[in-house]
Formats: structure tokens, C-alpha cells, sequence
């Protein structure tokens, strides 16, 4: 099967994408100003990406949504990368652990730093929420998107930093 692109749009926020192979999410971007409609995605969105970009906006327009239902490739991922993914899926809304305290919610205690850069490389910015991933004194980075970003979205599930 091959691989789609689709956008969707998010009041205030911009466009994003979310890339799927056979009913599978291979890769979410969070809507933004810079992401450009080049036309190459796919015409008609089946039921997994109409629900999933219906997820994100809710979810950048402040309503509470969850992902731990939604099917996600993490065949890249070492095992590592497979707990710290599991254990920041579970991290509830408007929640906040520091990279030291995911490490150890999935099984791994002194991993903090592969913690944070597991996060910095997060390809799935909403499903698996590393925005809630703070770090011990302070609120941390946030990838490429920046810290600016996290706190919005940490402002949005109601949590000041």
C-alpha cells in the first residue's frame, strides 16, 4: 500500500499533516503556519484521517481528546523508544512529568536524557504528547517547534509555565 499525505486545518494554528499507510499513522505534524498545500495528498481521506484531523483540531481548539486508540508505526523505534512511547501516551491531560519520571514510567529510571531526546525527535506531536514532558527545573525544549509552541499547548490543557 502507499503511503498518503493529508492535510487538515486548525482555527489559529495553520495546517498539518498526518502521513498514513495501510490504516496505520506513520507520522503527524501539528498544524502550523508554514506547512504548505502543495496539492500532493490524497483526494479522498478515509475514516481513520477524517477522525484523527477531527481529533487534532478539537484538541488545538482546547477540547480534551485522547490517542491512545489510534494506530501508530513504531516499527522504526528500538525498544527504548517503543517504552518511552508507550508510557508518554499515557500521560492524561493537562499532566506533566519531567524526562527523568518518563524514563521511569517506562521501565528505564536514569534514561532521562534519552527521554528528552526521544521527545526533541517525537514525529507525532499530538499522539504521543511530549509537550507534556517538562524538564526538572523548568519547562525544556520542544524540538525543532520550539518552547513557545509547548506552552501553548500546555496552555491549552490548562497548565502554566
Amino acid at each position: 500500500m502507499r503511503l498518503t499525505r493529508h492535510l487538515y486545518s486548525a482555527p489559529g494554528f495553520g495546517l498539518g499533516e498526518v502521513w498514513v499507510r495501510d490504516a496505520v499513522i506513520v507520522q503527524h505534524e501539528l498544524a502550523s503556519s508554514t506547512i504548505a498545500d502543495s496539492g500532493e495528498r490524497a483526494r479522498n481521506p478515509d475514516k481513520l484521517v477524517r477522525e484523527v484531523s477531527a481529533r487534532f483540531a478539537s484538541h488545538l481548539a482546547g477540547v480534551r481528546t485522547t490517542y491512545s486508540d489510534l494506530p501508530i508505526d513504531l516499527d522504526w523505534a528500538t525498544v527504548l523508544q517503543r517504552e518511552l512511547a508507550r508510557a508518554a501516551r499515557e500521560i492524561p491531560w493537562g499532566e506533566i512529568v519531567s524526562y527523568g519520571e518518563l524514563a521511569a514510567l517506562a521501565g528505564r529510571p536514569g534514561a532521562a536524557r534519552a527521554a528528552g531526546s526521544f521527545c526533541a525527535d517525537n514525529r507525532y506531536s499530538l499522539i504521543i504528547p511530549c509537550h507534556r514532558v517538562v524538564a526538572a527545573n523548568g519547562i525544556g525544549g520542544y524540538g525543532r517547534s520550539g518552547v513557545e509552541l509547548k506552552r501553548r499547548l500546555l496552555g491549552l490543557e490548562g497548565v502554566t509555565m
